[in-house]
């Protein structure tokens, strides 16, 4: 049995019958079979799905957004933003997806021409974190629809509710029946699912050591993979930075989603003619986040995901301080039932250490002091990670020097930064690589296929 449970109070929330070999078999086969006639399912008919969804997942925004809350614990009203994303992704992709299929032509230096050709390629497996339990799905599964392909997923243990409710929301948008399927499993069988003939391709946001697992096995039986994986952000302040919007992100960066986001900032890197008037700011702001109930609209960080992750960032914690950490506060367990813990910030982070270069899956934050932009940069890229960044200032020399500097997937400036549904995201390094959304996103798991017209 797979078991759910409610990570504000540490009550089980419900239990669900895990999937044996036979139950694997029999959903790869209607995979199969339904891939099969949908890879050449009418344009319109794709997109009446895809808008189909936009509208249920709008209707049914509270509810779902209350199911993910009881589940992995993150507030009310980012549960609703994340909803409301995933409505947005699905009718973009119905709108602004049909032309990205198009077909692309070249004249031929013989007087022949060449047309490549956008086709699907079959049943994908997508592995799926618990952190954003619709929208991680939905940035797989939009352009799943759309490109005529067919979606499994193996979705986190603690968020089957998730899974299963999105599962009934495709068939009642609908699609056919195995369009796209929740595998009730844990990770044990997903090796042999990546290896079965059925599966064409693989796609897995999750952490360092769940990517490099997955990627051995799809690399051994030649399928392609796409990885998002961990990420330890910086969020540079520049001098010239407006100080209190500066402020006010990088407190939403460490605490969004309870601290539980592999593209919000982790390590914030401030320039020295600014830093103690910023983090004198930044302590008090932290310190001043409201911790409570995740279904108050008014709370700012909630538990997090589960007492075993809460666990894990409180060990980082203690390790940060034997690398001679200062842990100017917080970061502690709080004494109540659930995954409780009060933020918290690391100083005097060595370049280099464990601390400095793991990922701290929490609200649990690092300030760095920057001699000018080149220490800022140098701190910046001082970790195996390269998914996204932000930085803060209003010198466009800067902003080109950073641009082209950071070594990550992704740089905002003046804002937090998050994935955009209209532009490509994904990371470099050890976070993994290939694109998710936009036309790179559709175009990951199709074949481009070149057809060849003599003069």
């Amino acid at each position: 049995m797979i078991t759910t449970t409610n990570p504000a109070t540490g009550q089980t929330i419900a239990e669900y019958e895990e999937l044996d070999q036979n139950g694997i078999d029999a959903k790869l086969e209607t995979a199969t079979r339904t891939y099969g006639h949908w890879k050449t399912s009418p344009i319109e008919q794709r997109t009446a799905v895809l808008k189909k969804l936009s509208e249920l997942y709008e209707a049914n925004q509270e509810d779902l957004a209350k199911l993910a809350t009881t589940e992995m614990g993150k507030p009310i009203t980012q549960a609703r933003s994340e909803v409301e994303k995933c409505a947005s992704l699905f009718a973009y992709f119905a709108e602004h997806g049909p032309p990205m299929l198009e077909s692309q032509f070249w004249d031929l230096s013989d007087g022949g021409k060449a047309e490549g050709r956008w086709l699907p390629q079959g049943p994908v497996l997508a592995v799926m974190p618990w952190n954003f339990p619709y929208w991680q799905v939905v940035r797989f599964l939009a352009p799943t629809i759309l490109a005529g392909n067919v979606g499994v997923l193996k979705h986190a243990s603690i968020v089957q509710g998730v899974a299963a409710r999105m599962e009934e929301l495709v068939l009642e948008a609908g699609a056919p029946e195995g369009l796209f399927q929740n595998l009730c499993v844990s990770s044990d069988p997903i090796a042999d699912v990546i290896a079965d003939t059925r599966i064409v391709a693989a796609t897995l946001t999750g952490s360092e050591g769940a990517g490099a697992a997955v990627a051995q096995q799809a690399g051994k039986h030649l399928k392609k993979v796409v990885l998002e994986l961990g990420g330890s952000d910086p969020f540079i302040v520049m001098p010239s930075a407006d100080m209190d919007q500066a402020v006010e992100d990088a407190v939403t960066a460490r605490i969004q989603n309870n601290g539980q986001s592999c593209i919000c900032g982790k390590r914030t890197i401030v320039h020295a003619d600014i830093y103690d008037d910023f983090a004198d700011r930044f302590v008090a702001a932290l310190k001043d986040v409201k911790l409570g109930d995740p279904m108050d609209d008014d709370t700012e960080l909630g538990p997090l995901s589960s007492e075993d992750q809460r666990d894990t960032v409180l060990d980082q914690v203690a390790k940060a301080k034997e690398e001679s950490c200062t842990l100017m506060f917080g970061g502690e367990k709080l004494d109540r039932d659930g995954a409780w813990m009060t933020a918290g910030l690391l100083t005097d982070v060595p370049i280099g250490s464990k601390t400095g270069t793991d990922e701290i899956f929490g609200p649990v934050g690092q300030l760095y002091r920057a001699k000018d932009r080149d220490d800022a940069l140098t701190i910046a890229n001082a970790i195996p990670f390269g998914l996204g960044s932000a930085v803060w200032t209003k010198d466009d020399d800067e902003k080109a020097f950073f641009a082209n500097g950071i070594e990550a997937g992704m740089t905002t400036f003046n804002a937090v930064n998050g994935s955009k549904i209209e532009a490509p995201f994904g990371g470099i390094k050890r976070s993994g690589h290939g694109r998710e959304l936009a036309q790179f996103g559709l175009h990951e798991f199709m074949n481009l296929k070149t057809l060849v017209y003599p003069a």
